[in-house]
């Protein structure tokens, strides 16, 4: 059930499954916490990244009502500005912090995917599917038949899928940049420093297979709402 979109019953392509999340996203995390990232690089990462939760939100999204393309190119582009800005912002307010150590600004450096992603991942949910807070969801029965439209259904879900986004991106981009500075000041990793980049990427994908049953898992696809509430 897991690669069948429940609203269309269509089966949803390989990189946008949940399954698939941790195949193609785990290069996507290596390269938003490689250490010492130009403009470009930062910029490239961020997009790419948005990109595919961009992909991840639409081919999971709540089709129950149709929602123009308009929308989703919206949240998309939104998604892309919020989380470019905030890392680059932040980058450049570390640089120009001059009571920093040149390794306490690389250290700090590490952790400033995770605010961008995170606040990316909320105006993404929302761009995208803002409309459903004025138009509402469908809403079932326990046998899964139509019984009318919420928006309080709606506000619940969006609520459910920003949270997810938030507490997905947390695991992955805050433990390694952790684990990572511990090991690099081990003999072995400073005797072999090409061997930093394969860690790192074994140790974000570890991550990632620890925070996405976590995050997943916080609510289930198909919420229930008490019908008093709505």
């Amino acid at each position: 059930q897991a690669i069948i979109h429940p609203d269309t019953n269509e089966t949803i392509f390989m990189p946008f499954r949940m399954s698939g999340y941790i195949p193609f996203g785990t290069p996507i995390v290596v390269g938003l916490l490689l250490p010492n990232q130009t403009l470009a690089s930062t910029v490239f990462w961020q997009w790419l990244n948005q990109s595919h939760n961009a992909c991840v939100n639409y081919a999971n999204r709540n089709a129950s009502k149709p929602s123009p393309t308009s929308k989703f190119i919206q949240g998309y582009l939104g998604a892309v500005i919020s989380a470019v800005s905030i890392a680059v912002g932040l980058n450049v307010l570390i640089q120009r912090a001059n009571k920093f150590t040149p390794a306490t600004r690389l250290l700090i450096q590490r952790f400033v995917p995770f605010p961008a992603v995170a606040s990316a991942n909320i105006c993404n949910v929302v761009l995208m599917r803002h409309t459903e807070l004025e138009e509402g969801i469908d809403v079932l029965d326990n046998n899964g038949n139509i019984v009318g439209s919420s928006r309080v259904a709606a506000k619940h879900a969006l609520l459910e899928t920003a949270l997810t986004r938030v507490v997905l991106p947390m695991p992955i981009l805050v433990l390694p940049p952790i684990i990572m500075s511990m090991l690099e000041k081990t003999s072995l990793l400073r005797s072999r420093p090409r061997m930093v980049l394969p860690v790192q990427s074994l140790v974000c994908l570890a991550a990632f297979g620890l925070a996405l049953p976590l995050a997943i898992s916080l609510f289930p696809q198909m919420s229930e709402v008490s019908a008093g509430g709505l």
